[in-house]
């Protein structure tokens, strides 16, 4: 997966370096570099921690945010997030990838149309290198992305949506609907495993998508049901980047709405099975 990152930088180069756009790909690949090492020797929690803030911060420094200090907090802790929901997402086959593919595909069309040649670059390329990676990690998955690959792909989603939102590309809820089947996933289970006092650091079988699985649908069946959910969001984000203020609000309460939906179906179904003592696969 580090060659998604090399396609990044070579796109960038390509369609003519930005200082943003080149401080997210730097950021990326150190993050790259720390989860290679993650992978084959186990790094502790805090030492991820520690330098995923100080990746985030250094990028924070180097664009130069104009929202003030509050805001680059909120930033910081948005980016470390990012980065660590993308690695809790990637536990079943082709996920992951498919994100990727579906979520940077949607922001390079969005720069492209609003002229940002070096975003709309970066992001293509890191699009068409997930497409490439998705051919072997698709179900059955011959090739799995790591820490080496998810980590650096959440940081990238954040960073370079918020390029795209200094530059005038898009506005700031543009990244957040795009990748929303990810954030929503992973930050609701995060708050009821919270809610619940377990210990949210530590691994588990409890997201959406890990429900999906173990219910039956198995890993091709919850990728496909999940590209269909990445595409409509795509989709619909692009499609209400020129329209008016309400109608923009319209349609990510109706996004909302759905999730809700969604997530009261895959709960009843998950207590429905555990009711019926089925075995896990």
């Amino acid at each position: 997966m580090t060659g998604v990152v090399a396609s990044g930088l070579t796109s960038a180069v390509s369609g003519g370096l930005d200082r943003s756009v080149g401080a997210a790909l730097v950021g990326a690949l150190l993050l790259a570099a720390l989860g290679l090492v993650d992978d084959r020797r186990s790094v502790s929690a805090r030492v991820r921690l520690l330098a995923q803030l100080l990746v985030a911060g250094g990028f924070l420094v180097m664009t130069g945010p104009t929202s003030g200090w509050l805001a680059g907090g909120l930033f910081l802790v948005g980016l470390v997030w990012m980065a660590n929901l993308y690695n809790f997402m990637d536990g079943s086959d082709g996920l992951a990838g498919g994100m990727a593919v579906f979520g940077f595909s949607a922001f390079a069309v969005a720069a492209g149309l609003a002229g940002e040649a070096p975003l709309a670059w970066v992001c293509a390329g890191i699009a068409a290198a997930a497409a490439g990676f998705l051919c072997f990690n698709f179900h059955p998955a011959r090739i799995f992305m790591g820490d080496v690959g998810s980590v650096p792909l959440g940081f990238l989603a954040g960073a370079l949506g918020l390029v795209g939102c200094e530059a005038g590309a898009w506005p700031s809820w543009f990244p957040l609907l795009v990748f929303s089947p990810f954030i929503v996933d992973a930050t609701v289970t995060l708050l009821q495993r919270a809610r619940r006092g377990e210990r949210v650091w530590q691994a588990h079988r409890t997201h959406y998508y890990q429900r999906m699985v173990q219910m039956g649908l198995g890993h091709r069946g919850t990728a496909l049901s999940a590209y269909g959910l990445m595409l409509g969001v795509a989709l619909s984000a692009l499609g209400i980047l020129r329209v008016g203020f309400s109608l923009q609000c319209g349609i990510i309460t109706i996004w909302l709405f759905i999730y809700l939906i969604l997530g009261f179906l895959i709960d009843r179904a998950w207590r429905r099975h555990e009711a019926t003592g089925a075995p896990r696969p």
